[in-house]
């Protein structure tokens, strides 16, 4: 069993898929699930989670994304896992280069909860998420992803919210 995580990612800015922090040039995204491989490729000193962990994790599904024809250069990894009327996103971290000041896109951690709800809708749960949030920053969320709290940390996205999220995301 998993140590019990809390989300603690900054949502920067809610684009209309990642977008280059100096040009401001929009980029659209791809997200598919990693393979066993794929984590065994990953280079530890760049991701703050040891990815390895959570791919092992029964009915966790790990993500990546990827700007479209650049699948090689992961802009940011989560998990999550389809509970009974909702999906749960357990971790959700961006690529070292799109962290701090310094960060190449902004909307890689929207673009992950946007793919979350989409994940959670095409199961027939509405767009409905769930997730526990890092004390510090369930303001922020409420705020940048209007997500409300269910109970101390815990916080979901409800239908609506999902629908605006998938729709600025993913607009296919």
């Amino acid at each position: 069993m998993s140590k019990k995580r809390y989300i603690d990612i900054e949502i920067d800015k809610l684009t209309n898929s990642i977008e280059n922090v100096r040009t401001g040039d929009s980029f659209e995204t791809e997200v598919v699930r990693m393979s066993k491989v794929d984590i065994k490729k990953l280079k530890k000193n760049e991701w703050l989670f040891d990815w390895s962990k959570e791919e092992v994790v029964p009915r966790r599904e790990v993500y990546k994304l990827t700007i479209k024809d650049n699948n090689k250069v992961i802009q940011g990894l989560f998990s999550l896992s389809v509970e009974v009327g909702y999906v749960f996103v357990h971790l959700v971290e961006s690529a070292k280069f799109n962290r701090g000041k310094d960060r190449v896109y902004y909307g890689v951690a929207g673009n992950m909860f946007a793919f979350s709800c989409m994940r959670s809708r095409d199961m027939g749960f509405g767009g409905f998420i769930s997730f526990i949030a890092k004390t510090a920053l369930i303001e922020h969320y409420a705020e940048t992803l209007k997500a409300s709290v269910i109970k101390g940390q815990r916080m979901m996205i409800d239908e609506d919210v999902a629908s605006e999220l998938i729709m600025k995301y993913f607009k296919k």
